[in-house]
């Protein structure tokens, strides 16, 4: 491990942040410039890669604003010198972690347009998916399955199919070098990556990310992110959703030590949180599932002082686990997802859980709830939107904004959403109503403005007896069966003839639970359900396999599949 606690800290002076939030230039497509002009520690290591060596134990090593530009412009000749100019989407297909951030970085410096892909996408998938975004050529980690399938149809092969280690092993000196005009002088509107969705839902769509609409909205954090000389960020946020784009902008921008995960797994992940130690960790559910299940990770997360999810919203069940651990300093800035508050507390046992709601369509977290060790239970609730949403609302189908407590479609007015789907006009128009963005998701309000996420769209349960949603179900699960339940996921199947849709539970056990039968769990379940007001399931399926959980290349449950697995099963066909 690198010796991190004998550097100066990277982090950049108050002044040079504020002046990054009046910066009229500044965007996606160029804060590593901006950053090194105005941080005086441009020298100082902050962004840090991990590997495990040859007796196991953990090695970091970090990287300083200049290190990342030297990198970039290496990797930049290389793109150039391969025919790779302005305008131009180009696929990267590289595994998490600080790697394929630099390729991004490399071709948003010369104008193309990079199309980050998880490497996990099933290859038909990513193939289609490739077509359909006309991408000029490919870096891969390996390119052999896909050049196999372009081998079934040459005519779209991209100009170029290359190793990312070729790439690296680049000699950019005896290349033609860079542009003459380098870095790429941006426009607010130009596009700057393309990010796929998850595909829990159907098949991945193409989100624009454009220079200006995705720094918009991110100003507040130069002043109220966490940046104390002791702050440090542990990253699990891939890279192939905006999320994780969105915090290494920021931890950049910042010059906020900040380690980039390679892996989500518990088993690589707490093991860099002890060499690392933290005092933030930024992820998706999936990761704070495995932490919140069975022993808590008490050493590395002791200096934890605050949580981040970004995406679905997370359970109670896992959260209130989570905050039990590390501690929240004096003075602690309230989270940035939040309005302009520093209060003045003392310090504190525990952590605190910043549940953003967002997407890559959103541009960000655009709501954001904090639970504590003393917060009460309020299931499903993502408090209020951020400063940059100039309206938020939901509505009935016609665009109408419905009364508070009244279920309809979430809305948003914001500049950081996206400018759309690349190269499908018709996708875009379908998600803009009334002057609105439609997020996707199911929502209600209350009377002090409070909103509460119920499903998404697509997942909610048409029963005979009305809508039911999914997400308040699995939260009940997971917080009130927990003994019982370690991971759910709901969805509804046909039920008889006329008899609409039927709620089930697919769940993973707790491992002191293994050996309890699928109707125990119903019937715990649906007791806990009928003192929460909720609809009772009509089946419970116990995954004891990893296949029968299936999750999508970002982690999330794919409820499509568990539809189709369980579509007959009470129609007997």
């Amino acid at each position: 491990m690198s010796n991190q606690s004998s550097q100066p800290s990277p982090v950049a002076p108050l002044a040079a942040r504020e002046r990054l939030m009046t910066e009229p230039d500044l965007g996606a497509g160029n804060f590593l410039d901006h950053a090194i002009a105005v941080n005086p520690h441009r020298a100082v290591p902050f962004a840090y890669s991990h590997h495990t060596d040859h007796r196991g134990a953990v090695v970091l090593r970090g990287h300083s604003l200049l290190d990342l530009a030297v990198l970039r412009d290496r990797y930049a000749a290389w793109y150039h010198a391969n025919g790779v100019r302005p305008g131009e989407p180009v696929a990267v297909v590289i595994g998490e972690g600080l790697e394929p951030l630099l390729h991004f970085l490399a071709l948003t410096a010369l104008g193309a347009v990079p199309a980050l892909v998880n490497d996990a996408m099933r290859h038909d998938v990513m193939v289609r998916y490739l077509n359909h975004v006309g991408v000029v050529g490919v870096v891969a980690d390996d390119t052999t399955r896909l050049a196999a399938a372009y081998r079934q149809d040459p005519q779209r092969r991209p100009r170029f199919l290359a190793l990312a280690a070729e790439v690296q092993a680049f000699d950019a000196d005896a290349s033609g070098g860079l542009p003459e005009v380098y870095p790429y002088r941006h426009a607010a509107d130009d596009v700057v990556a393309l990010i796929h969705s998850s595909g829990t839902t159907g098949t991945p769509k193409s989100t624009m990310l454009a220079h200006r609409q995705f720094w918009d909205g991110k100003q507040p954090r130069m002043v109220r992110f966490p940046a104390e000389p002791y702050d440090r960020l542990m990253s699990l946020m891939p890279h192939t959703h905006a999320g994780g784009l969105s915090y290494f902008l920021t931890a950049t921008l910042l010059g906020l030590p900040t380690v980039v995960m390679a892996d989500w797994r518990r088993s690589v992940v707490e093991p860099v949180m002890e060499a690392f130690r933290p005092t933030m960790v930024a992820s998706f559910p999936r990761t704070f599932v495995e932490l919140a299940t069975g022993e808590l990770p008490v050493k590395g997360a002791a200096k934890v002082h605050s949580w981040f999810n970004t995406g679905d919203s997370a359970h109670y069940g896992h959260i209130r686990r989570l905050v039990r651990l590390g501690e929240r300093p004096a003075g602690l800035i309230r989270p940035w997802l939040l309005p302009s508050e520093k209060a003045e507390q003392p310090a504190l046992p525990g952590s605190q859980f910043v549940d953003g709601l967002g997407s890559s369509e959103m541009g960000m977290a655009l709501f954001g709830q904090v639970t504590t060790p003393e917060s009460v239970r309020d299931d499903r609730c993502v408090g209020m939107p951020l400063e940059v949403v100039r309206r938020a609302a939901v509505l009935d189908a016609d665009g109408e904004e419905v009364p508070d407590g009244v279920v309809g479609l979430l809305a948003v007015d914001t500049p950081s959403r996206t400018p759309g789907y690349w190269n499908n006009a018709r996708l875009t128009s379908s998600f803009e109503l009334a002057g609105y963005w439609l997020t996707g998701d199911v929502a209600r309000r209350d009377t002090e403005g409070r909103f509460y996420h119920l499903d998404r769209t697509v997942d909610v349960i048409d029963t005979t007896s009305g809508p039911v949603y999914s997400l308040p179900i699995e939260e009940v699960l997971l917080a009130d069966c927990a003994d019982l339940v370690r991971d759910c996921s709901v969805v509804g199947v046909p039920g008889a003839v006329g008899g609409g849709q039927l709620p089930i539970a697919v769940v993973q056990l707790q491992a002191e639970a293994e050996d309890v039968r699928a109707e125990d769990v119903l019937e715990a379940a649906n007791k806990a359900l009928a003192g929460a007001g909720l609809a009772a399931l009509a089946a419970v399926r116990i995954a004891r396999t990893v296949e029968e959980f299936p999750l999508g290349p970002t982690g999330k449950v794919l409820k499509r599949e568990l539809r189709t697995r369980f579509a007959t099963l009470f129609t007997g066909q």
